[in-house]
């Protein structure tokens, strides 16, 4: 159906694809699979319009094709559903779901609003999508934005979709949901495109899978053939451990200590132990107030009741800078939108938490600047030409690792990670696990949320779960499995 041959493409001092193919059969899923960084979003955005091609060519159903532009691609029946959201967080779930197709009346001069919830509903109800209409987007949480985004495409009967990292914001349900419309539209004939770093998702219900590598073709096969060393070493061209880490002892000072922390209905008497040089897990179903409880120990938001203690003493963050100085530091889940600052350089967000220290008598030193965010990205192995390279440019492990290196260079004694590894290939993935043990190694206290149950159970010490608000148990990661901490996650608490 879609086939990309000697497809090249270059960026300034970069070549992101160097006679890259990949091709896609009508009714198939297909996964794009590679490290970040190594071209797999360039290609499927030169497929949609977005960038052209250097040199190579595109057929569509036998036809040669070029799009100038997204609007072409989609005329094709092409639809993409990147990572990066472009749900409008002003408008409806209706408004969402048909922008650029809405109903109009007395030619195109007058919105017609009944007929546009009426179709939205009906596509809403026709997929299976428990959304409100009428809802604003911007009360919905990531995950059912996402699921908008998918919704939206899915709608227009695309002939190819591709999906881009569709599952890194999505809950247990939200991801059934996701699974049951790529099922649809592969028994429907459409050709799917399907870009992941997560394995489990791989194996489960991908007919082929293609690798990138440094934006060369490395493999494409059938899925039943590969297994999951074989990807792995095709994707970093190195052997990667995914073995266990073996727990730290109990017995080491408390770090932070949370007793009966309670905010609205999103915390509701949590309490919680973070020890020093252990990394703590904290897992739980989407809504279960992990978030929400690290924004409260971080200083972001502030509890209605209960009592938090650091290092024995009382403490009470009245902002996320109380909190720094205090020497607790948070790495959102919003990479883009709270982890780094895209427009500015690499040395830039590196420094943000550390102007105070590069600073003189109210002066920054731009070579102070300098050195010292080119002494963090070589510790977190940031690939960038340098310190001036905008952040908006860098593949998502890496702006991952800034993130890391701006709160990690304030030299925290408790760090908390909110989803350190969302969209990041395996080998940052293995990277950013070393980083993390290193730390707690160092005495440092980690406390690592994530979604993803196998990297909890191979990267962490101890695992607390939690559940409507509640710490609902805990217990030594060697001892967990995926299914003793579903129990725990689909746990009833008593009421607060």
């Amino acid at each position: 159906m879609l086939e990309l041959t000697d497809i090249t493409k270059t960026f300034p001092g970069v070549r992101a694809l160097d006679s890259a193919r990949f091709e896609l059969r009508g009714g198939e899923v297909h996964a794009f699979m590679g490290e970040n960084g190594a071209g797999k979003s360039t290609m499927m955005k030169i497929v949609a319009g977005l960038f052209a091609a250097d040199s190579g060519t595109i057929h569509l159903d036998g036809q040669q094709m070029r799009f100038a532009n997204p609007s072409e691609a989609k005329a094709a029946g092409i639809h993409t559903v990147f990572q990066e959201l472009t749900v409008l967080d002003n408008l409806d779930v209706a408004q969402n779901l048909l922008i650029g197709r809405e109903p109009v009346r007395l030619g195109g001069a007058w919105l017609d609003k009944p007929a546009l919830y009426a179709q939205a509903e009906s596509i809403l109800r026709d997929l299976g999508i428990p959304l409100d209409a009428r809802r604003l987007a911007g009360s919905l949480s990531t995950g059912q934005r996402q699921i908008v985004e998918i919704a939206r495409a899915v709608a227009q009967n695309p002939r190819v979709l591709i999906l881009d990292e569709p599952t890194s914001s999505l809950g247990r349900n939200e991801e059934e949901l996701l699974f049951s419309l790529v099922a649809r539209l592969k028994a429907a004939g459409t050709g799917i495109v399907y870009i992941t770093h997560r394995m489990s998702e791989v194996f489960a219900f991908a007919d082929r899978i293609t690798v990138l590598r440094d934006g060369r073709h490395i493999l494409t096969d059938e899925s039943a053939n590969l297994d999951r060393p074989t990807l792995i070493r095709a994707m970093v061209g190195r052997e990667v451990s995914e073995a266990r880490h073996e727990g730290a002892a109990r017995s080491a000072e408390i770090a932070l200590e949370v007793t009966d922390l309670r905010r609205g209905q999103d915390v509701r008497g949590a309490d919680l132990t973070l020890r020093r040089g252990e990394v703590l897990g904290l897992a739980g179903l989407m809504g279960a107030g992990r978030t929400e409880l690290a924004r409260l120990m971080a200083g972001i938001d502030r509890p209605d009741a209960g009592r938090m203690m650091l290092f024995g003493q009382s403490y009470a963050p009245a902002s996320v800078r109380a909190a720094m100085l205090a020497g607790v530091a948070y790495v959102s889940e919003d990479r883009k939108g709270l982890g780094v600052v895209l427009p500015l350089s690499v040395g830039q967000n590196i420094a943000l938490p550390s102007l105070s220290r590069l600073s003189r008598r109210g002066w920054l030193s731009p070579t102070r600047l300098r050195a010292f965010a080119t002494e963090w990205m070589g510790r977190l192995g940031v690939k960038a030409r340098g310190p001036d390279t905008v952040v908006g440019t860098l593949s998502g492990g890496n702006q991952q690792k800034v993130a890391l290196a701006k709160w990690l260079a304030t030299a925290p004694r408790v760090i908390l990670l909110d989803e350190p590894t969302r969209g990041v290939d395996i080998g940052a993935k293995a990277e950013i696990y070393a980083l993390i043990r290193a730390l707690a190694a160092d005495g440092t206290a980690v406390l690592v949320i994530s979604s993803e149950l196998p990297e909890l159970l191979q990267l962490c010490d101890r695992i607390a779960v939690m559940a409507r608000g509640r710490i609902a148990g805990d217990l030594p990661a060697a001892e967990a499995t995926e299914e003793t901490l579903l129990e725990l996650a689909f746990h009833e608490p008593e009421a607060a």
